[in-house]
């Protein structure tokens, strides 16, 4: 199946599924999900599992902040925002178990995998803090996954091409969203200024982590840093704020999220996300 094809099957102006869709349970239905020759399945699965962790861990790290954030039209956008992650981690999901042949659901990797099985990088689980941390943490992550998904878009795997390309489209709303309230606040009172900078100073030590190339990436996470500082220090110049200076946060034994080490607020995350699926395995609704 082409690029074309496979994109048709997958965007909503062609199909009724989205990210909380009732009527299927299979979001690749109907797509060609054969791997193409020369491309090892296996590792195709592995980089799809990091992408879906990615958006998934995310997504519900935003959802916590539905009826918390400053505005009502906030609520709004952040839930958006962790919808369009949502449909992005059922896609990835979706597609990794259908590369490596396990034919394993988006579900049965949600909710069935213990803490070290998951490959998201360690910025996407962290919660709590201000408003100021959600925007730097925000900003961060969709300006580095929007450069990466362009990438992508030229994939060798027609699926993941087409998914990156309708992820593009969301990623360039998360960033422009994120963008605008990081300069209002970094450019607003001295109190909002301070905050946006403890937000920006807090994520930084888990910047690195984002462009430390895996051996199962099909893109070179490296080559990403230059359009992603260009970016930053865009922003930086408009927000008045200052590029923080610490230094990255270590893995363990040089292992980080990408080899399934994580920091202490992923159990506690895992157990909420899957404490029904666990406790009502065979449930439907």
């Amino acid at each position: 199946m082409s690029f074309d094809n496979v994109y048709e099957a997958i965007t909503e102006e062609n199909d009724a599924r989205w990210a909380f869709g009732t009527g299927f349970e299979d979001p690749l239905s109907g797509v060609d999900t054969s791997v193409p020759s020369g491309v090892d399945g296996v590792q195709l699965a592995a980089y799809c599992l990091m992408l879906g962790d990615d958006a998934l861990v995310f997504s519900h790290r935003l959802q916590e902040w539905c009826t918390n954030a400053p505005e009502l039209e906030d609520e709004v956008a952040i839930a958006n925002i962790a919808l369009d992650l949502l449909g992005q981690a059922r896609l990835l999901l979706a597609r990794a178990g259908k590369a490596d042949g396990s034919s394993r659901t988006e579900d049965s990797f949600a909710f069935l995998r213990a803490e070290n099985e998951f490959r998201n990088v360690r910025l996407a689980e962290l919660g709590g803090g201000h408003f100021g941390h959600l925007i730097a943490r925000l900003f961060v992550f969709s300006t580095w996954r929007l450069a990466l998904f362009q990438r992508l878009e030229t994939s060798v795997d027609p699926v993941l091409a087409a998914i990156a390309d309708k992820g593009v489209k969301e990623l360039a709303y998360h960033r422009d969203y994120a963008a605008q309230w990081l300069v209002r606040l970094g450019d607003g009172t001295p109190l909002s200024h301070s905050r946006m900078q403890e937000g920006l100073d807090e994520v930084w030590p888990y910047v690195g982590e984002l462009f430390r190339t895996h051996p199962t990436e099909f893109v070179d996470a490296a080559s990403l840093r230059p359009e992603f500082d260009a970016v930053l220090d865009q922003v930086l110049a408009a927000s008045t704020l200052s590029r923080p200076s610490s230094g990255e946060l270590a893995g363990v034994s040089g292992r980080t999220g990408r080899d399934g080490v994580h920091t202490e607020q992923m159990g506690f995350l895992l157990a909420e996300l899957q404490s029904v699926a666990r406790a009502m395995p065979d449930a439907r609704w």
